[in-house]
């Protein structure tokens, strides 16, 4: 273009120029120089610059008090730079506005305004209230604009990627539409802000040394000296390249040549433009002296552009007109090209007609379809006209009625201020005495005076509400934005702790494998790993992390106590443990936001608790901790109203403690026995130990036939560890023992207890037939390791997170839930029991492996969904026959014992030849 291949050559650096003519409230605008070539556009879509000076409170001493210093915006970093005058190389200092609020006081000095940033507040004045609006709003939409654009890589902060341009554009008009809202766009004050500012002298003060920074006492002295050097030079080399140690320190100097005038532009002749003259070498000495980023494009060039920017505009206005004219001209040929072809048609069907009588019969048409037409114009015709008298009778009326309300509203204003003045003087005569002429003149006066300030007051409450209106808006919106910003970094950082986890977990791993293959063939490679081994057990990432971040989620204890890392008494398993804890934690991580956070808010939502099928499938989710406690209530409280009643649990420890029970020695036995893998049933300190013993004990005395059963002192402490109160604990318990398992699951004989193996051992046959059959080849028995599980609801065998899942399905469903996650169990470690070939390894596995089990919501899925159908009837079924087996069994078995009995009592006892019997024996002994 022009612009770029022409360049004078006595100027390097470029001149600032004069605001433009639109004086917008939007302040100065300046074209940067990498869009020097392209300066014709619109002048909206220029970056804006603002500067100007203010008055600074600051000092400390006899120096405190108001500082006139020069202040502009820097794009880049959303700072807020100000020098002593517009010709300071070098800043004083910077405000962060990014993250800065502003306040205006009604009852303040005028045109004082505050800028709060977190470390500090800034106190500013502006020469007229109009300026100080401005200055608000402008700082505003800056702060707005940072935070609204896309982050630039470094090389390039000035680059916007071209797809987020429309876009932060529209989110820019968006909010500049929100604030008009609260605040009426300011005009820009003419000559106090942006170039006609820098042009002026800075304003004067009192006392020169009140003017100077003694705490930048070295830039002020840099800024003197370099000034003096920039008068020195002579006058011929002010146009030359700027200096090196010019530029403010981090920030780029531009350099761009003032463009001539397209040659295209009406009336804007390169020859006939004005030669430079003293002002303006005033100027662009003034701007070599500046090297701020305010004056990074020249006065001569910014003129030459808005003009070329207002020329392109009349021409954009011509071009549209004639785009128009354009338009119009091709529908009218576009229908008569139409009536063209019709006729043409009509023609070719006159032609084409054979006899004299075909064609005067389409020329009769024809003359009918122009009747037709003819007929329809004139109707169109009428109906234009009758709307046009409508349109211009509905404007009469419109006027007359804006005419009428508006002589209603001054006549209601009269008499507002005629009932005012009224009031006033009837308040006055009641108030005070009658007065003489001259007082009341003068009381008359001192009331209207009293009237202006308080109109004045109003209006300056009313702007002071209307900017903290808009900035309470636009500090929300960032706040927002910011908040948004966090929680993405936060999935984040539980992403990275997640994939840290595992990366940790498949060390371990490696390292468990390595040490089953190596054995002891190698001592010094056993002696390295066993090394390893110990640093990877007792490593932590908080030691290993330069920054102090804690990048190892894994804490020694959940949230209910338990150990994270169980504490096996196989010191080969120690390694094992906490590839586990490891597995736990990121699956938990990365189904935090997945998973977690949709079950806590539809927990949120659910409001009373109801049976339902939503309640269903919320529960075999599991239930989050906060909700957890209010949760088994209810569903203790449903299973046990009927057996409910006020003060029955304090009625059973009056019991115990009046008289001991023969169970209470072997509850005791076992209060040492339970969990000892959490710290509240082992911490000396606990509590948690006698609310187990009072619990077990009131139980005792409520259902005598069972008494204490091992097993029962587990069920108590989960209850105890989720509710937290000894009597919701103890209706746990009663609600389990005695509404949820069948009878005589927990009786001296526990046949309901063998009964259910017995069950689970053909739903395994029916479920999981390749892996029974496996078992079976080894002569496995599983009931050494489920009898247990059903016992205890999975207390010994699952870890805590998954196991309190169990519960909560379990207290709602029943003993259903416990078959679901049994078979689910096996299913889950089907492939790695199908792998060992041992009985011995077998059972070594099976004592520890669902401690391996970590993902909670794979073995729902596998525990609800594969192992479908699941029919409670058939469950019934196959209890009452396995029972009626069960029970034959047992008399059968009772019967071979009565017959051993007997026939042991008929037969007397012969002893062998060479012994005594024992009353023999005693009889020698005694003589």
């Amino acid at each position: 273009m022009a612009g770029a291949q022409e360049k004078p050559p006595e100027s390097s650096s470029s001149a600032p120029g004069p605001e433009g003519p639109t004086g917008s409230a939007r302040g100065f605008e300046v074209f940067p120089p990498e869009e020097s070539e392209d300066c014709a556009r619109p002048l909206e879509t220029a970056p804006k610059k603002l500067c100007g000076y203010l008055s600074k409170f600051g000092g400390k001493g006899p120096i405190r008090g108001w500082k006139s210093r020069w202040f502009y915006y820097d794009e880049k970093k959303c700072h807020l730079y100000y020098s002593r005058t517009a010709q300071d190389a070098n800043p004083l200092d910077s405000i962060d506005v990014s993250n800065a609020v502003f306040d205006c006081k009604a009852d303040a000095e005028e045109g004082t305004f505050e800028i709060k940033t977190p470390s500090r507040i800034i106190t500013l004045k502006a020469a007229t209230k109009q300026v100080m609006l401005y200055w608000l709003q402008q700082l505003q939409m800056k702060r707005w604009e940072f935070h609204s654009s896309p982050l630039a890589p470094a090389a390039a902060p000035d680059a916007v990627p071209a797809g987020n341009g429309p876009t932060l554009h529209l989110e820019l008009e968006q909010e500049e539409a929100e604030l008009e809202e609260f605040l009426s766009p300011v005009k820009t004050p003419t000559g106090l802000v942006g170039m006609a500012a820098a042009l002026q002298p800075a304003p004067a003060m009192p006392l020169a040394l009140q003017n100077i920074s003694l705490k930048h006492l070295g830039t002020e002295i840099q800024n003197t000296m370099y000034n003096i050097r920039g008068n020195r030079q002579p006058q011929g080399t002010g146009h030359g390249p700027p200096r090196a140690d010019s530029p403010l320190s981090g920030e780029p100097q531009s350099e761009e040549q003032p463009s001539p005038p397209e040659p295209s532009a009406p009336g804007k002749d390169p020859a006939g433009s004005p030669k430079p003259t003293a002002k303006s070498f005033l100027t662009t000495n003034l701007v070599q002296k500046a090297k701020c980023p305010l004056f990074a494009e020249g006065l001569s060039r910014n003129r030459t552009a808005q003009e070329k920017a207002l020329a392109l505009e009349q021409q954009v206005l011509v071009l549209t007109k004639e785009l128009k004219s354009q338009k119009e001209l091709v529908r009218i040929l576009h229908k008569a090209l139409e009536a063209a072809q019709q006729e043409k048609r009509a023609s070719c069907a006159y032609l084409a007609a054979a006899e004299d009588k075909d064609r005067l019969e389409l020329v009769r048409h024809k003359v009918r379809q122009i009747t037709e037409l003819g007929r329809r114009v004139e109707a169109l015709e009428q109906e234009r006209e009758s709307l046009a008298q409508a349109v211009s009778l509905r404007e009469q009326q419109v006027q007359e009625l804006q005419q009428h309300v508006q002589l209603l509203m001054d006549k209601n204003q009269a008499k507002q201020q005629v009932i005012c003045m009224l009031s006033e003087k009837v308040t006055q005569d009641f108030v005070q005495p009658p007065m003489s002429p001259e007082a009341a003149d003068r009381d008359l006066l001192s009331q209207q005076e009293k009237m202006e300030h308080l109109k004045d007051d109003m209006e300056a409450y009313r702007t002071q509400n209307h900017f903290l209106n808009s900035e309470i808006h636009q500090v929300t919106k960032i706040w927002r934005k910011v908040a948004e910003r966090e929680k993405a970094l936060l999935m984040k950082c539980a992403y990275l702790q997640a994939k840290n986890c595992q990366v940790e977990s498949k060390y371990l791993t490696g390292l468990r494998r390595l040490q089953e293959a190596m054995g002891n063939e190698a001592h010094e490679s056993s002696e390295l790993l066993r090394q390893l081994i110990e640093e990877a057990l007792q490593w932590e990432a908080s030691e290993a992390s330069a920054d102090g971040v804690e990048l190892s989620p894994i804490s020694e204890y959940d949230e209910y106590g338990f150990l994270t890392v169980p504490n096996y008494e196989v010191e080969d398993l120690q390694l094992l443990a906490k590839i586990q804890a490891l597995e736990v934690r990121s699956h938990h991580l990365l189904a935090h936001e997945a998973v977690e956070r949709p079950l806590r808010e539809r927990w949120a939502a659910l409001g009373e608790l109801t049976p339902s099928v939503e309640l269903k499938q919320l529960l075999r989710a599991g239930v989050s901790r906060e909700h957890r406690p209010r949760v088994w209530k209810w569903l203790i409280r449903l299973r046990v109203q009927h057996l409910q009643t006020p003060g029955r649990y304090q009625e059973l420890l009056s019991r115990s403690q009046a008289c001991r029970h023969p169970a209470a020695r072997q509850i005791e036995l076992d209060l040492n026995r339970t969990f000892p893998n959490n710290k509240h049933f082992t911490c000396p300190t606990s509590s948690f130990p006698d609310k187990l013993r009072r619990v077990l004990l009131a139980f005792s005395w409520q259902n005598p036939s069972i008494g204490y059963c091992q097993g029962l002192n587990r069920l108590a402490a989960i209850a105890l560890l989720v509710l937290d109160e000894e009597e919701s604990a103890f209706w746990c318990l009663v609600a389990i023992v005695e509404t949820i398992m069948p009878p005589d699951y927990y009786s001296k004989t526990l046949i309901a207890s063998q009964v259910d193996q017995r069950v689970l051992q053909d739903l395994l046959s029916e479920k999981l037939p390749k892996l029974m059959a496996h078992l079976g080849q080894h002569r496995v028995d599983l009931s050494f390791i489920t009898f247990n599980w059903f016992l205890v609801v999975f207390a010994d065998s699952l870890i805590s997170s998954i196991l309190l899942q169990v519960w909560d399905a379990f207290l709602y469903e029943g003993t259903k839930v416990v078959f679901r996650y049994a078979l689910a169990i096996f299913k889950y470690n089907e492939e790695e029991i199908l792998r060992l070939r041992d009985s011995l390894e077998i059972y070594q596995y099976l004592r520890f492996f669902t401690k391996t089990i970590c993902n909670s919501r794979k073995l729902m899925v596998i525990a609800f969904h594969d192992m479908n159908p699941f029919p409670m009837k058939q469950l019934w079924q196959l209890r009452a026959a396995y029972r009626e087996r069960l029970e034959a069994e047992l008399r059968e078995l009772e019967q071979f014992k009565a017959q051993y009995l007997e026939t042991r009592a008929s037969v007397d006892p012969v002893l062998p030849e060479g012994c005594t019997s024992e009353d023999e024996g005693e009889g020698e002994g005694e003589a």
